[in-house]
């Protein structure tokens, strides 16, 4: 096996050694940054959340081009279901076995060694500079930790690590989590006339929100609205009328849908409802979320993350598309499945900005993940691609 491919193999094996779980991306971070400081990255920047940013300037000035690869991993449920060790990066039939393999450290070691190579053969002269972002919680917030990179960066192109099969991504449905609450009047249930049960309350709204029907996009597909969860109080309500209940809906969001206009059918829904209904109380939110970074930095955000589109025919799309045809690649230009780290780079900030990755999408989050060496690096000659196409 050639040493430029042992390179990217051995990076992600160490990246794959160092359990990383949201939160706890720390020994990963400092892996990631020691290989940046020791191969000729001529700065390596650690923020507040712990977002690993190295950067590889060119010899003449030209764009800013952010290749964005998230450090944190899903949990491992029950090691003893894995055929190989989920940290260990065993090698096997050509595959690297392992956490995060896939979802995404594969891409983001032959993000960190593309880059390198490509300074090396270019010895600098190029146009702008390179960033490699080791990106921390995205498993919880897709872009939240990303709009502290876009401020640092202030990229003018972006590049998403998520796996593509090495094929081009031009866009994405959004995500957004969405919360309904009923309230009602406690009581015993040994006489539930004296209070008001807000369960059945609940059920009377979940029944009226089916009857909405999200957008549609001819490229993404359709807006979904579906009920994930629902949760009564008090719990477990032992001789007690509940009063109150929540139920959390999941809404995958189209291009141009904002916080207004997709809270606005279900207010107006709900509004109805009340004023048929006086002892309905009912109200719609977008979740919070809050979690703890390993930096002790607070990490908190609404969960509502936009999708984008680009058109094939952008000049930045086609300029990539052309140069990785001329490396010997053969990309289809299609859109990614799942929200990404583009919800904010694209959806929110207006960066220009694709997917490309290494390994198939869903092998991410699943027992036994692992991510093909052919894959891998052939990812690092991808992605020096798409620096010769766009530092220029």
């Amino acid at each position: 096996m050639e040493s430029k491919d042992q390179e990217v193999i051995s990076l992600c094996q160490e990246f794959i050694r160092q359990q990383s779980y949201s939160g706890h991306e720390n020994h990963m971070a400092q892996v990631l940054a020691q290989y940046m400081k020791t191969n000729g990255f001529d700065s390596v920047y650690t923020d507040k959340y712990g977002n690993v940013i190295g950067s590889i300037k060119g010899n003449r000035p030209g764009p800013k081009l952010l290749f964005d690869g998230h450090m944190d991993t899903v949990p491992v449920a029950d090691t003893s279901e894995w055929t190989y060790p989920p940290f260990a990066a065993e090698i096997h039939d050509g595959n690297i076995y392992g956490r995060g393999t896939s979802d995404m450290k594969g891409a983001l070691s032959a993000m960190a060694v593309g880059a390198k190579r490509f300074a090396q053969i270019t010895g600098k002269d190029f146009a702008g500079e390179i960033f490699i972002a080791g990106v921390v919680h995205e498993e919880c917030f897709e872009g939240v930790a990303a709009r502290e990179i876009s401020t640092y960066v202030q990229p003018d192109y972006v590049v998403i690590g998520e796996a593509s099969q090495l094929n081009l991504k031009i866009g994405q449905r959004g995500r957004a989590e969405i919360i309904v609450e009923t309230f009602g009047t406690s009581c015993h249930s040994a006489n539930p006339e004296k209070g008001l049960n807000a369960v059945y309350q609940m059920a009377h709204v979940i029944e009226a929100i089916q009857t909405l029907i999200p957008p549609h996009h001819d490229i993404l597909g359709n807006g979904i609205l579906e009920l994930t969860d629902i949760i009564s109080s008090p719990y477990p309500g032992a001789s007690v009328v509940p009063d109150y209940c929540r139920v959390t809906y999941d809404r995958r969001l189209l291009v141009g849908e904002t916080k207004e206009s997709v809270l606005q059918p279900l207010q107006e829904l709900l509004q109805n409802m009340m004023k048929q209904d006086v002892s309905l109380k009912v109200q719609v939110s977008y979740s919070q979320g809050s979690e703890q970074c390993y930096t002790g930095n607070e990490i908190k955000a609404e969960r509502f993350f936009p999708g984008w589109l680009y058109d094939t025919q952008e000049a930045f799309i086609q300029a990539a598309y052309q140069e990785l045809r001329r490396d010997g690649f053969t990309p289809q230009i299609t859109q990614y499945n799942f929200c990404t780290n583009g919800s904010h780079y694209a959806g929110e900030a207006h960066i220009k900005t694709l997917g490309l990755g290494p390994s198939r999408e869903n092998l991410a989050h699943t027992v036994n993940e692992y991510i093909s060496i052919e894959q891998l690096t052939k990812a690092v000659s991808c992605y020096t691609a798409l620096m010769k196409a766009l530092l220029k």
